[in-house]
């Protein structure tokens, strides 16, 4: 019976990335997103994050405990290439958990109406977010908190300082 056979009604990256949330090291670490192919799973790309701070070896952990799950299990047509990674900084954030682990950070947010907000992200709940905005210099600065909804963003960046 061919593996894939066995994956045909249930979705092939929902039990990826089931195999993978029992793959991480602590509760802290989460899966971000799983990048495969139902057709041809040549190349698996798992997307892991951690409310603290994850590492090469704590990836690499990662990968082998997922890999052997991926064997025992029998998803994919045999060979691939298995790749666990953490999001780069070009990557937008996808979970609001990530949002929580990034308060106090600058964010770049374009919301669905094509506007953009940028500032510092002040909270984080679990319907929204609010970030300081800053405008002028001096004496004419201003400052504004905008509260925005989860439903509202399109992408949401964290911006790097270099400072």
């Amino acid at each position: 019976m061919s593996p894939l056979f066995v994956y045909r009604k249930m979705d092939v990256k929902a039990k990826i990335a089931e195999l993978a949330k029992e793959s991480l090291l602590s509760s802290a670490q989460y899966v971000v997103n799983v990048l495969a192919s139902a057709k041809n799973l040549s190349k698996i790309t798992v997307v892991v994050d951690s409310d603290d701070s994850i590492t090469v070896d704590d990836c690499t952990a990662i990968s082998n405990r997922l890999s052997q799950k991926l064997d025992e299990a029998n998803v994919g047509s045999g060979r691939y290439v298995l790749e666990v990674t953490t999001p780069g900084l070009d990557q937008p954030l996808a979970l609001i958990r990530q949002y929580h682990k990034n308060i106090g950070r600058q964010m770049k947010v374009q919301l669905k109406d094509h506007m953009m907000v940028q500032g510092k992200l002040i909270s984080s709940t679990s319907n929204e977010i609010v970030i300081r905005e800053e405008s002028g210099k001096g004496k004419h600065k201003t400052e504004r908190e905008v509260m925005i909804p989860y439903e509202n963003i399109e992408r949401a960046f964290v911006m790097v300082s270099f400072k």
